[in-house]
Order: structure tokens, then C-alpha cells, then sequence
């Protein structure tokens, strides 16, 4: 895989592989220091961390749905370029204009605008790919775009919470940015013909067919949620997705004060139990794969539901009467390795029962979903911290979440199993 990055002929393609790896550790960098610039303001407000955090989750309902058919329009080596300073010149403004200042609202508005810019730059990104390499290269290039990428979000977050852990939040944004402006030199450096004429007829009629497009986008993203409704093994995904998310959302903001205020650190233990979490769910996904296929998908789904939910408790408990970071980091490991088969058992049965031109509309609609679960979880349960002691609500969405798992596997066993698992037992 390596060899193939470093052969000469793919040399534009490893620019842009480099870029993303830049990225993302710059885009974990900025996550801690938000949650660091929280702490440093408001110690202990889990309301203030969800409110900050909104503001990076709002684009993808207004900005997500559109971003692809602009994309399809603009050059794509120049969008990512722009983006790349924009993010960088934005993410500036925070350490060295707004945060003296008293009110968070212009910093909710730069992180706004800065993952806005994030909406259009992930799908420019993935669409420059085949202009890159051959054909034939196409499933290596975005493996190992895939594979790093998820190297680097893990020591991103492993970095980026031990830089605001010793320097502070300010560092944090300053350590951001220069990492956007660094992906913007390799983006640019790219050789490709990217040269525009301006023709002003032409972008008049460019700019109809964007609006027809954006017109078409959300009229597809309806057809996309009527499809979901209709099909049963789909409806039974979103549930899922749902109801995950959902929990991600009501644990997010929660676990992280919780466990600041557990280990009085700011963002270097929130940092180190994030990598262990990301490593399980990792080996829990390949876990899965190799040797996984043989239950049936329900099955899956419900028995790691009713699992990653007693984890959560035993998690929540022990944490508060023992705080040791390394059982916590052991514990946080286990809840990946559990938690890990449940998005892949739920994406391959999407794979297994959509058709296939409705398999864009149906992930387009399922990322609404999803982001809206954890949006309205995480708002809810950052305002329920505020009367109820933040172990109790980790407490109570693990009893919540295998509750869940039982109450499915009950129903399901009876009867109700899903048409693709008895397709898949009747192929074995």
C-alpha cells in the first residue's frame, strides 16, 4: 500500500494524501480546544460545552444536503485550497480577536462558518480522488485514505488533548490553523490544468443549474426519508442509527465533564479514553468481520446493545468510585470492542436491501437522521446535568440502551427477524 503512495506516478495523489492526514489531526486539534477554551471559561458546564458544540453539528442540516451538487460545479483542487484558508484564517480569529471577549456569541459564529467550509471540503476531497490516480488505483487510494485517515484521528486526539492539556485552548487554535494553511500548500501545489475563464454568461448559467440542483438535492433527500419509512430492514436501520446516536449524543458532552471533573485535567484523560475508545471500535469492526457473519445481523445488534449498555454502567460506576485512568482506559477499549459490529452489522444490511439508485438517498437521509438524534440527546441531556448528578444520566442511558436491546431481541426471536437474515441463513 505504502509503495504505492511513494511511486512517482501517483505523486499529485500523495499530495492530497498528505493534505487530508494534516486535516484531520488539525481537525482533533480544534475539537480539544474548543472543549478546552469551555473548560478554561466555564469549568464544569456541560450546557455550555453542548452550545458550542451545536455550532459544529448545525451544518450538517443546512450545508450537507446541497454541498455535493456545488461541488459537481466548482474546481475542485481550488475549493479545497480556499477552504483550507478560510478554515485557518477563521479558526485564527478565535486565540487572537474573540477570545478576551466576554461573549461567546462571535465565537459561535466562527465555528459555524468554519464547519460549514468543512461540509464542502469532505466531499471535494473525495470527488478529486479519481483525478488522481488510474482507474485501476482507485480502491488502494481510498483505502489508504480511509486507514490513515483513522490513524491520524486517533493520535490527532491523543496530541491534540495533551498540546491544550499544556499550553491552553489559545495554542490549541493556533496549532489548528497553521495545520489548515500547511493542507492549503499541498492542495495548491498540486499540477493539474485548473485554469477558468470568467465568462460572465457562463456563470449566470452555472449559477440556474446550481439552483435547479439544490432544487433536486432536497427532492431527493424526501424521496430518500419516504424510502426509509417504506421499507421495513431499512426502517429497522434507522431505528438503530437512532437510537445510537441518541445515546452518543446524551453521553457525549456529559462523559467528557465527567471525566474532567473525575481526573482534574482539562482535556489530557478526555483525550487518552477517546484513543482507547477509538481503538475498540476499530478492532471490535475488523472483530466482526472475520468472524461475525455466521449470526444473524438482529442478533448482532441487540445482544452488543444490551452489552455496550451494562459496559456504560459498569463504566460510569467504577469511574466515579475508583478513579483510575488505566481501568478507564481498559473500560473504554471493552465498550469499542462491544459497540464496534453494531454500525457494521447496520450498514451491511442497508447495502443488502436498498436498490441500488436509492442507496445515495437513503445514506444522504440516514446522516440526517443520525445527526439529528445526537443533536436533540446531547442539548437534552446537557440540560438535565444541570439537576441530576452526571454519573446517574451515564447510568441511566446504559440501563436505557439495553433495554432496548432486550425488548428487540424478544420481539425479533418472536417472529419479527428481518427478511435479509433469512436471505443470508438460506445462502449459508
Amino acid at each position: 500500500m505504502f509503495n504505492f503512495v511513494w511511486d512517482i506516478k501517483n505523486r499529485q495523489f500523495m499530495r492530497l494524501w498528505w493534505a487530508q492526514l494534516i486535516s484531520q489531526f488539525g481537525d482533533r486539534i480544534n475539537q480539544m480546544a474548543l472543549i478546552g477554551l469551555i473548560a478554561e471559561r466555564t469549568p464544569g458546564s456541560a450546557m455550555n460545552l453542548a452550545k458550542i458544540l451545536s455550532f459544529t453539528i448545525i451544518p450538517v442540516f443546512i450545508v450537507g444536503p446541497v454541498a455535493g451538487a456545488y461541488i459537481d460545479r466548482w474546481d475542485k483542487r481550488k475549493t479545497l485550497f480556499v477552504c483550507d484558508i478560510l478554515r485557518g484564517l477563521l479558526v485564527l480569529t478565535i486565540p487572537f480577536i474573540f477570545i478576551y471577549r466576554q461573549s461567546m456569541v462571535p465565537i459561535y459564529i466562527v465555528v459555524f462558518l468554519i464547519f460549514c467550509c468543512s461540509r464542502f471540503y469532505i466531499p471535494a476531497k473525495m470527488s478529486i480522488v479519481p483525478d488522481l490516480v488510474p482507474r485501476e488505483n482507485l480502491l488502494m487510494a481510498n483505502s489508504l485514505l480511509t486507514t490513515t485517515g483513522m490513524i491520524a484521528f486517533v493520535v490527532g486526539l491523543a496530541a491534540g488533548g495533551l498540546l491544550v492539556d499544556f499550553v491552553g485552548a489559545r495554542g490549541g487554535f493556533v496549532a489548528d490553523a497553521v495545520t489548515f494553511f500547511a493542507s492549503a500548500l499541498l492542495i495548491i501545489s498540486i499540477s493539474r490544468d485548473f485554469n477558468i475563464k470568467l465568462d460572465g454568461n457562463k456563470l449566470l448559467e452555472t449559477g440556474r443549474e446550481i439552483i435547479k440542483i439544490e432544487q433536486s438535492v432536497w427532492a431527493e433527500l424526501k424521496d430518500g426519508l419516504k424510502y426509509l419509512v417504506r421499507t421495513p430492514d431499512i426502517r429497522f436501520v434507522i431505528n438503530m442509527f437512532f437510537t445510537l446516536m441518541a445515546a452518543a449524543g446524551a453521553i457525549y458532552v456529559i462523559i467528557i465533564v465527567f471525566i474532567q471533573q473525575t481526573f482534574h485535567t482539562i482535556t489530557r484523560d478526555v483525550a487518552i479514553l477517546a484513543v482507547f475508545l477509538g481503538i475498540g471500535l476499530f478492532l471490535g469492526a475488523l472483530a466482526y468481520g472475520r468472524w461475525g457473519q455466521k449470526m444473524a445481523w438482529y442478533k448482532t445488534i441487540f445482544l452488543c446493545l444490551i452489552a455496550g449498555g451494562l459496559m456504560m454502567v459498569i463504566f460510569a460506576l467504577l469511574v466515579e468510585t475508583y478513579p483510575n485512568i488505566f481501568m478507564a482506559a481498559g473500560l473504554s477499549l471493552a465498550l469499542g470492542l462491544i459497540t464496534g459490529p453494531i454500525f457494521i452489522a447496520s450498514n451491511t444490511i442497508v447495502h443488502l436491501v436498498s436498490d441500488g439508485q436509492m442507496r445515495g438517498k437513503v445514506f444522504s437521509a440516514l446522516e440526517i437522521v443520525m445527526h439529528f438524534a445526537f443533536f436533540v440527546a446531547m442539548l437534552m441531556s446537557a440540560a438535565l446535568s444541570e439537576v441530576i448528578a452526571r454519573v446517574w444520566i451515564l447510568v441511566g442511558v446504559g440501563v436505557l440502551f439495553s433495554g432496548v436491546g432486550v425488548i428487540g431481541l424478544i420481539r425479533y426471536k418472536n417472529g419479527r427477524g428481518l427478511a435479509v437474515d433469512a436471505q443470508n441463513m438460506d445462502n449459508k
